[in-house]
C-alpha cells in the first residue's frame, strides 16, 4: 500500500506540472478491468470517501416540502408527465432521494428516465424510512461523501477529487475507492488490468499495481 501511495503522489506531482486552466479541473481515476464480464457480474455500489469532493445537487421526493432541499411533493408529480420536463429535471440534479412511502409512485412517474440515468433512489443510499430533519441531514451528508461505482464497460472512470484539494486528500480517496472495488470484484486484484490518473485536460499517468 505504501508503494501505491508513493506512485499516486508522483503521478499527482506530474499532473500538477501541466498547463494551468481557467477552471478547476476534476481528477479522474481510471480503473481498467480484465477477465471481467460486465453483464454477468455488474457493479452497482456506493463507496464513502474520507474527503468530500463537492456538494452534490440533491432533489428529494417527499410527502412534505423541505426548506433545505429542492423538493417534489406528490401533488407536483403530474407536472413531470411530459418527457422533456422529466429529462430536464434529471439533468439538473446529481442525486435523488425519496421517502419510502412514495417509492411506488416515484418508480411509476420518474423511473423510465431516472433508471437509465443511474439516478433512481435506492435502498443502498437514497430511500428514507423517516423523512424527519435528522434523517434528511444524515442522508445528505452521506450522499455528499459518496461515490457511485457502476460498470457499463470493462473500464471505470471515477471522479475522485478536485484540483484544489490537497494531494494527501486525493490519495486517501483513491486508496479507499480502489480497495473497495478490489474487494467487490469476483477475482479481486486479478480483475484489475491497470489504473491511471488524470486531470480533466491532461493525458493519464499510469500507476503500476504489480
Amino acid at each position: 500500500m505504501a508503494e501505491l501511495k508513493e506512485q499516486l503522489q508522483n503521478a499527482l506531482t506530474e499532473l500538477r506540472k501541466s498547463e494551468k486552466r481557467k477552471f478547476e479541473q476534476t481528477i479522474d481515476l481510471i480503473i481498467n478491468l480484465q477477465k471481467f464480464d460486465v453483464k454477468k457480474t455488474p457493479l452497482n455500489l456506493f463507496v464513502t470517501v474520507p474527503n468530500k469532493i463537492k456538494d452534490k445537487k440533491i432533489c428529494a421526493f417527499l410527502e412534505v416540502q423541505n426548506k433545505d432541499l429542492e423538493t417534489i411533493t406528490p401533488e407536483k408529480f403530474r407536472i413531470y408527465s411530459e418527457k422533456n420536463k422529466l429529462k430536464k429535471l434529471v439533468r439538473g440534479f446529481d442525486f435523488f432521494i425519496a421517502q419510502a412511502s412514495l417509492m411506488p409512485k416515484v418508480a411509476t412517474t420518474f423511473g423510465k428516465v431516472l433508471g437509465p440515468a443511474g439516478k433512481m433512489p435506492s435502498p443502498q443510499l437514497g430511500i428514507l424510512m423517516n423523512a424527519d430533519e435528522k434523517s434528511i441531514k444524515e442522508t445528505r451528508e452521506k450522499v455528499n461523501n459518496s461515490i457511485k461505482i457502476r460498470t457499463k464497460e470493462p473500464s471505470l472512470k471515477i471522479s475522485i477529487g478536485k484540483e484544489n484539494m490537497k494531494d494527501e486528500e486525493i490519495v486517501e480517496n483513491i486508496v479507499v475507492v480502489y480497495d473497495f472495488i478490489v474487494k467487490n470484484l469476483p477475482r479481486n486484484k486479478e480483475n484489475i488490468k491497470n489504473i491511471q490518473l488524470k486531470f480533466t485536460m491532461t493525458k493519464p499517468q499510469k500507476i503500476k499495481i504489480r
